[in-house]
Order: C-alpha cells, then sequence, then structure tokens
C-alpha cells in the first residue's frame, strides 16, 4: 500500500535531497579534476571525468524534480549542499592516482546515502522514487567497480 501521507513525501524528500546535495558535490569535484589533471593516463582520466561530471548534472536534474513532485523544495545553493553532503570537497592539487582513489571513496559513500534513501522510499511504498534512486546506485557502483580496476 502506497503511503501518500505529507509525511512519507517530505521524509523522502529529504532523503533524496541528501543524494543532491552529494551528487552535486562530486559533479564539482570531477570538474575540478577534469580541468587539473595531468600525467601518463591524462587523457583517459580527463575523458572519464567529463562524463563523470555530464552524468551527474543530468541526475541532479532528475533528483531536484522529484523533490518537486513529492511537493517539497529542492536544495539549490552550495552551502545548502554543502551542510546536506557526506562527500567533502577536494582542496589543492592532487596526483591522478588520488583523484581516483577520492572518487571511488565518494562513489562508496554516496552509494551508501542513496541505498539509505531506497530504503525510506520503499518503506513509504513510493516505487517511482526507489527506481530513480536504484538507476543512480547502479551507476556509481558500474564507475566504482571501473575506478577499482584502473587502480590494480
Amino acid at each position: 500500500m502506497t503511503d501518500h501521507s505529507n509525511t512519507a513525501a517530505v521524509e523522502t524528500a529529504n532523503a533524496i535531497a541528501k543524494v543532491l546535495a552529494n551528487t552535486h558535490v562530486i559533479y564539482m569535484k570531477a570538474h575540478n579534476f577534469h580541468w587539473n589533471v595531468e600525467g601518463a593516463r591524462f587523457i583517459s582520466l580527463h575523458q572519464m571525468f567529463e562524463a563523470q561530471y555530464s552524468d551527474m548534472a543530468e541526475a541532479m536534474d532528475d533528483l531536484a524534480e522529484r523533490i518537486r513532485a513529492l511537493g517539497e523544495y529542492a536544495p539549490g545553493t552550495s552551502s545548502q549542499f554543502a551542510a546536506m553532503a557526506s562527500v567533502k570537497e577536494t582542496e589543492g592539487q592532487i596526483s591522478a592516482e588520488d583523484m581516483l582513489r577520492e572518487t571511488l571513496r565518494d562513489y562508496e559513500v554516496i552509494g551508501e546515502v542513496i541505498s539509505e534513501a531506497i530504503e525510506i522510499a520503499d518503506g513509504h511504498g513510493d516505487d517511482v522514487s526507489a527506481g530513480i534512486l536504484a538507476d543512480r546506485l547502479e551507476y556509481h557502483q558500474k564507475q566504482a567497480w571501473m575506478m577499482r580496476a584502473m587502480l590494480k
């Protein structure tokens, strides 16, 4: 049975907002790494980070629109995102290998945040939100697998 109460929508929207916040931080980090990567694997990493931030841009729109569909307002400022996100920004220049390691760690963190949001959506019978989140989880798990392979 689907729970259409306001409490269910608010709880689900808040969980999705945490996913959105983490997605935004990873989006910005992917841009940073795309612009600043150096080394022997420059081309492949430059292209990988571009593909990641392009995916994140689309994902942020989908997540924010789902929050609005639930009747809530989506966070939209860097300060809101920073306060809500478990993933943290990177300061200073780091090596290409460290960029990979950090991005892998970030994808593992956001995977946990997404899994928690799926549990909340499922608990409220919100199959649409759970489906959107499951697609994001699949993306992050696949990217994490690829980065683990690159680090071997």
